[in-house]
């Protein structure tokens, strides 16, 4: 009824169970041991199940979400730059703009009034004109600093000015600064405090009060000369906008014209600071 060989069992053939036995003990009669069970089990139709690997956790890593802005919010520091930039263009481009020329006429003004703040009239000696002295405080080397930052002033009663120095290696660069100053001074150590300098102040003569007005006049010639520096720097930036065609020939030519009344307003306020200055140093 079967094969007798195993070999000729087709492997597609499916039987039963009781008839797989009957098969097994037919044809392998050696096999004393074998069951039903183990046959169910080895039948292709229930085949044996296999072991199940499980995988290794995955690990979990932690995140961060990025805040969520506003658009107008996101959109803020790139218009930034691209206002400033289109203002910078909008100034390189413009002949009409003087912000540059008025800053410098400014500053030349502010330093003018520095200056003459620090003459007296009559051409008696201004206490403040020692705190600007430059010191060497390395004996051979070129760095200086302010007086007013290694000593302290204070004016005295009468015609004296004491100079406390903060310390005992200042001492004698002071003293050398002071002498060494335009306004004939001769400090003399205190006896009994080493680091304070009596400096006696000179009566006013018809000499220091024409030493004063010359002041006046120094510091005029520096506020004019700071004047042309501005007007230059203004003219470079019109014959950099004309050799690069950004504008028009008539509109550089009025911004020239502008240019010049700028410069005059300066000049003219320059010179009347001086002349005022002095007429109040010649009177005292």
């Amino acid at each position: 009824m079967f094969p007798k060989s195993v070999r000729q069992w087709p492997p597609s053939l499916v039987l039963p169970s009781h008839l797989r036995l009957r098969y097994a003990q037919e044809t392998l009669p050696e096999c004393t041991c074998i069951s039903r069970a183990q046959l169910h089990l080895q039948s292709p139709s229930h085949p044996r199940p296999s072991r199940q690997t499980h995988a290794p956790p995955r690990p979990r890593f932690f995140s961060t979400t990025p805040l969520l802005l506003k658009k107008g919010q996101r959109d803020e520091p790139k218009r930034t730059v691209e206002k400033a930039t289109a203002r910078s263009e909008a100034a390189d481009n413009d002949p009409y703009d003087f912000s540059a020329l008025d800053a410098g006429i400014a500053r030349a003004l502010e330093r003018l009034a520095d200056e003459l703040a620090k003459l007296k009239p009559g051409g008696r000696f201004n206490p403040d004109a020692l705190e600007a002295l430059r010191v060497s405080l390395v004996k051979g080397s070129r760095e200086t600093v302010k007086l007013a930052d290694v000593a302290q002033v204070v004016p005295r009663g009468g015609r004296t000015v004491v100079v406390l120095v903060g310390e005992a290696d200042h001492v004698k660069p002071v003293m050398s600064a002071i002498l060494a100053s335009p306004y004939s001074l001769n400090p003399v150590p205190a006896p009994q405090a080493p680091l304070e300098l009596h400096v006696p102040v000179p009566p006013a003569t018809q000499e220091s009060r024409l030493q004063t007005v010359a002041a006046a006049a120094k510091a005029g010639e520096a506020a004019g000369h700071a004047v042309r520096q501005a007007r230059g720097a203004q003219q470079k930036l019109l014959r950099a906008m004309e050799l690069a065609k950004k504008v028009r020939p008539d509109d550089l030519k009025k911004a020239k014209d502008r240019m010049e009344k700028v410069v005059e307003r300066g000049n003219e306020e320059v010179k009347k600071t001086v002349e005022g200055a002095r007429r109040a140093l010649e009177r005292g």
